[in-house]
């Protein structure tokens, strides 16, 4: 197939560290193996390709850099124009898909009008996170421009139960709408099993960014806890973040012993993560408390990937990714304290670390590949999984 990848949103570098770029990136790799063409149409490209996307075809689309956050928004909307004409002004596709982004509809109206599948992926609640962690200017406008991608869309692929649940409800019909957790390329990753077994320092670790929903105030609180009983212990946390400062001030609250045995990394490149996974014994993803936790985090399944064992919270689709006592053990969120006592029992019993790493890494390779989400999202794209073309066009006409 010839397929055209969408992605309008200037917060997503393609090429870029974040999280959001790998997962572009992913996707893209994810289609290529399977030996389908990919074009690639993105505001924000970010940077050198990888040495093994040096061969994708990159359309730039046009990126607003307003400084006026309300022009900003009018500019963003406007840019459909110039999307839907750049991807007509290519040659034909077979499939459009997009990574949706606010106030992007014209992709998928423009499969849709051309009569193939267009699937839309949603990993969040857009309008709804810009509201609570941003600012939005033009609500309802941009409610009605997420409602026309929805309904246009063939397919729509989202992350988790709770983004689905959010996207039915702003659709009808909503058969279209389906579940596909993220993955991860259990090959990056093989290199990070040899060292499993050598003789080192106990070392928890955490991948992502520093922001507050990934409840890293609780592991400095936890590790600072477990490093009073077992001084040895060692806590690396790779990534960079708003939320930064304010940890490290923590940190500094609890002594210079403590201080010294934690390690902030930084923002490293995608392709240094495994390395940095290979220094750990234990990684975490533990989560506050969120009232409507919508994410599926890369960082589990990367975890998991490396033949890690995980510390995680019991929130959104984290359980059913890891089972408790299959791959990790689950806690609370923000528990504190189960939080220590699960990092003990890792620390104290290795052949549970084993065990749990290689549960971990089994089910990503059976369950969880990129190329299982590729190969499911294209059988709904083209069996009747997906909204048919006769339904699919009912709805532009309703």
């Amino acid at each position: 197939m010839r397929i055209a990848y969408i992605c309008t949103d200037p917060g997503v570098p393609v090429f870029g560290r974040k999280g959001c770029s790998v997962h572009v990136q992913e996707i893209i790799r994810a289609w290529r193996k399977r030996g389908d063409h990919v074009e690639l149409f993105a505001a924000r490209v970010g940077g050198e390709s990888p040495p093994d996307l040096v061969d994708l075809a990159v359309h730039e689309l046009p990126c607003p850099t307003n400084d006026d956050p309300r022009e900003r928004e009018w500019s963003l909307l406007a840019a459909n124009d110039a999307v839907g004409e750049a991807i007509a002004a290519a040659d034909r596709f077979d499939l459009v898909y997009e990574r949706h982004a606010l106030w992007n509809y014209a992709a998928m109206e423009h499969a849709r009008a051309a009569g193939i599948p267009g699937v839309l992926e949603v990993n969040a609640p857009l309008v709804e996170e810009q509201r609570k962690h941003r600012r939005l200017f033009a609500v309802g406008t941009a409610e009605r421009a997420a409602r026309r991608a929805f309904s246009a869309a063939r397919v729509v692929a989202t992350v988790s139960d709770a983004v689905a649940d959010y996207v039915r409800g702003e659709c009808n019909p909503a058969d279209h709408v389906h579940v596909v957790e993220n993955g991860v390329d259990p090959g990056r990753f093989a290199d990070s099993l040899a060292d499993a077994d050598r003789n080192r320092l106990f070392t928890i670790g955490f991948v992502g960014t520093m922001k507050a929903w990934h409840g890293l105030e609780a592991l400095i609180e936890a590790f600072s806890l477990l490093h009073a009983e077992l001084p040895e212990a060692r806590l690396i946390l790779v990534g960079d973040g708003p939320e930064t400062p304010a940890l490290q001030r923590q940190l500094a609250n609890h002594g210079s012993a403590v201080c010294k045995a934690v390690c902030f990394v930084g923002a490293v490149d995608p392709a240094d993560v495994p390395k940095w996974l290979r220094r750990m014994d234990v990684a975490v993803a533990c989560p506050p408390h969120i009232e409507r936790y919508y994410f599926s985090p890369l960082k589990v399944f990367e975890y998991m990937a490396a033949g890690l064992p995980v510390v995680a919270s019991r929130v959104g689709q984290i359980p059913s990714i890891v089972g408790h006592d299959v791959a990790g053990l689950l806690c609370e969120p923000g528990n504190v304290g189960e939080i220590v006592e699960s990092l003990r029992r890792l620390a104290r019993q290795p052949e549970l670390r084993r065990r749990l790493g290689a549960s971990g890494r089994q089910r990503v390779v059976e369950h969880h590949t990129w190329q299982a989400v590729v190969d499911r999202i294209a059988g709904l794209a083209t069996t009747g999984e997906g909204r048919s073309r006769r339904d699919h066009r009912a709805v532009q006409k309703a």
